[in-house]
């Protein structure tokens, strides 16, 4: 009798562990969630925990946000107001097919519509390569592109003049950039941003993560009023699409 109950209790003893086992990857989950720590995978059943809509929003720039931008992404003399900028919090499928958490910062003005896109983008599992805010790689286009992150408010001008970019106002979003790079050609010269991007500047190639005029995203951005850099005739700007 007393070795019948013994091991009824090892038993029991042996489903609590593994039950405590299973929960601590989801009270992880739900505290990278909490403290939104961008480029974390979650689980689904976190995300459930935690509340979809909850991951898809926008919010003013909170203290913390800025810090983050300030002498960055918002530099000395920046001339866009705080106030005009939003944070949006959004979940994305990696290209390792996992769910991420996302973040970047935009105009308020567009603050909705990337809302709304990314949230599709998730639910029809488009990939993307990563998405966190560009003071990451402290505010430089080139080495944000480098590393395929997607990001949109960045306090600079356009390169090679002296007019402020898209950027600048938060208007305009990068995406997946190392294969879809900017390409200007010039007196016979070809320049390619990022310069690691030279492999998937030819856009008559087959390759993934390619942004056409097919592509779920092109069109979901196309139908919430974006126009697409992949479209201009000087230059072909295929991550780049700006309201």
């Amino acid at each position: 009798m007393k070795k019948r109950y013994f091991f009824l209790m090892l038993i029991a003893l042996m489903s609590l562990t593994s039950i405590a086992a299973q929960g601590q990857p989801l009270r992880e989950d739900l505290r990278q969630l909490q403290l939104w720590q961008a480029g974390c995978v979650v689980s689904a059943e976190a995300v459930s925990h935690y509340g979809l809509a909850r991951c898809f929003l926008a919010e003013p720039i909170s203290d913390a946000v800025f810090a983050r931008m300030r002498g960055r992404s918002y530099p000395v003399g920046c001339t866009i107001a705080r106030s005009s900028l939003r944070y949006v919090r959004t979940l994305y499928v990696g290209f390792d097919g996992y769910t991420h958490i996302g973040e970047l910062v935009c105009n308020k003005l567009i603050a909705a519509d990337l809302v709304a896109i990314f949230r599709e983008l998730y639910q029809q599992r488009y990939p993307i390569g990563q998405m966190r805010l560009i003071d990451d790689y402290h505010a430089s286009d080139e080495e944000s592109m480098r590393a395929n992150n997607t990001s949109c408010f960045c306090y600079r001008m356009v390169k090679g003049s002296a007019k402020l970019s898209k950027h600048a106002e938060g208007l305009a979003v990068d995406i997946n950039p190392l294969y879809n790079p900017c390409v200007r050609r010039s007196h016979g010269k070809t320049t390619i941003q990022p310069a690691t991007a030279s492999r998937y500047a030819d856009r008559s190639a087959t390759f993934a993560h390619k942004i056409t005029h097919s592509d779920l995203l092109y069109r979901l951005f196309v139908a919430h009023g974006f126009r697409w850099g992949g479209a201009w005739r000087s230059v072909k700007d295929y991550q780049h699409f700006e309201k």
